[in-house]
């Protein structure tokens, strides 16, 4: 029998937690990070690959310059130094996934070192709060190949009839950003796991190097979680929680993990240093494998690819290009739009917050602007499989959409369906409107006879209205409605209902 973990709160007073995070993000790039392979997400298992990233015997590696470029500017973006010289490692381990049996990446010389970030943390008496969280490092390697389990019910390895490996991913150009130890968060440490992932998405996407799409894994967190006794100056045995996917499933399994490993030393047993697998749908973390040192990866120089030394007068362009902080453009903007904590962090969460600037820009209200990207934008990105920024629909076409209900040409009803034609290819919105027909009707002879027949066909609401219970109106309203497929002013209707009951 499982024995119960203790709480959180009886955690927390016991052990103080200490986090560290690995994101690995894959860059945005053409091409692979040592091929010309293209990088597109979704094609046919194993039809975008090459001798090089295959690992076949005579290929030979070939550094991809954009892939530096983004890491320079991420790195510049983390407040980290710039090497003058580094160069790749081998790290030697296996999974059939790894079609050499070696990771190409980066050991003890990464190209961006000792950086930090002011993450804004959501607090409910303040408001929000700056944490510092220090950067070790972010440096290069490439994506392993994927491992498809056929046959069980959780798709991993455990109950699998058999598995298949798709190479495409192999190759893929990847930042790791990897945290030092964040000490002192106590209860908040898994909020601050949170706010630092979803900040630093936010960061990436401004910087435009990658897509940072977490469901489809071009930007994954491993958790490294340790406790230690309030009273120790010695820092826990810790744990990495691999491939979390979600902003609300780093939160969770930081905290379910600080439980757990508590529930372990107040039995009288030991952490054991490991990865461990999240469950989204259980709430819990389980064992992988135990955990490997550096040492174990018996890491050593790469010896196809000649070291990389970025040229000072290079940095210093790129710094240039960096774009305003996040916590700084989001307060701005904030501020601006006369938005609420939660309503900003909805944006955010979205990945809308460019989107709704650059249509506010394009003469939207930021109400409207939210409204339109957060609900059936947002819908419709969903249906397709698709993150907001892939819709065929411009910032500016939605701010058009929005000017047409603005001047009373459309309802809001209307407006959707133009968005159907904006979204199918028909061209910009008074196209649709056009081809469409799609103007609200304000003619009060036209309106009127509809309002007539509805008055017919209702009586009883008719009596209603005339008791003194004008809410009733709404259902003629609406029967004027469907009659005039969306198209009539309910303003005007409701006008023309009233007068004619009086």
């Amino acid at each position: 029998m499982l024995t119960p973990l203790p709480t959180y709160e009886d955690a927390l007073a016991r052990f103080e937690p200490v986090i560290g995070l690995e994101v690995h993000v894959e860059l945005g790039t053409a091409s692979k990070m040592f091929c010309g392979c293209a990088t597109k997400f979704g094609a046919e298992p194993n039809t975008q690959v090459c001798p090089t990233c295959l690992g076949l015997p005579g290929s030979l590696p070939v550094l991809n310059g954009a892939a530096v470029e983004s890491a320079i500017r991420i790195g510049l973006a983390l407040g980290c130094s710039i090497a003058d010289w580094c160069r790749f490692a081998r790290k030697n381990y296996f999974y059939p996934d790894m079609p050499k049996n070696f990771q190409t990446s980066q050991y003890d010389e990464p190209i961006a070192f000792d950086g930090s970030v002011d993450v804004a943390v959501p607090s409910a008496e303040s408001g929000g709060e700056l944490v510092r969280v220090g950067i070790e490092r972010a440096h290069m390697e490439e994506d392993t190949g994927k491992s498809l389990h056929v046959g069980g019910a959780t798709g991993r390895i455990h109950g699998a009839s058999h598995s298949l490996v798709d190479y495409n991913r192999a190759g893929i150009p990847l930042i790791e950003i990897v945290t030092t130890p964040v000490i002192g968060a106590g209860a908040r440490a898994p909020e601050v796991a949170r706010a630092y992932v979803g900040q630093l998405r936010e960061l990436l996407l401004a910087l435009g190097v990658s897509d940072v799409r977490m469901e489809q894994g071009s930007l994954r967190c491993d958790a490294n979680v340790s406790i230690r006794p309030r009273s120790s100056a010695v820092l826990g045995t810790r744990t990495e929680t691999k491939n979390v996917n979600s902003l609300r499933s780093i939160e969770r399994a930081v905290r379910h993990e600080i439980r757990r490993q508590a529930g372990v030393l107040l039995a009288g047993g030991t952490v054991v240093q490991e990865t461990r697998h999240w469950h989204e749908d259980t709430g819990v973390t389980t064992s992988g494998r135990v955990k490997s040192d550096a040492e174990d990866y018996r890491y050593f120089p790469e010896p196809d690819l000649v070291p990389v030394a970025p040229e000072r007068e290079w940095v210093d362009r790129l710094r240039g290009t960096l774009p305003e902080p996040p916590h700084v453009r989001r307060g701005r903007l904030q501020q601006e739009w006369g938005c609420s904590e939660n309503e900003m962090r909805d944006i955010v969460g979205a990945g809308a917050l460019g989107l709704v600037e650059l249509t506010v820009a394009a003469g939207a209200s930021p109400q409207a602007a939210r409204k339109w990207w957060l609900t059936e934008l947002a819908r419709r990105a969903k249906e397709d499989g698709l993150g907001l920024a892939e819709l065929p629909v411009t910032p500016a076409q939605v701010a058009g959409v929005q000017a047409l209900v603005d001047v009373g040409r459309v309802n809001d009803t209307l407006a959707r369906q133009i968005l159907d034609g904006v979204l199918a290819g028909e061209g910009e919105p008074e196209e649709v409107v056009a081809a469409r027909g799609l103007e609200v009707v304000s003619d009060d002879a036209a309106l009127g006879d509809a309002v007539d027949r509805a008055i017919t066909a209702n009586p009883d609401v008719v009596d209603k209205i005339r008791a003194g219970k004008v809410a009733a109106a709404g259902a003629l309203i609406g029967a004027v409605m469907k009659e005039m497929r969306g198209q009539a002013d309910a303003g005007r209707v409701r006008e023309l209902v009233l007068a004619r009951l009086s």
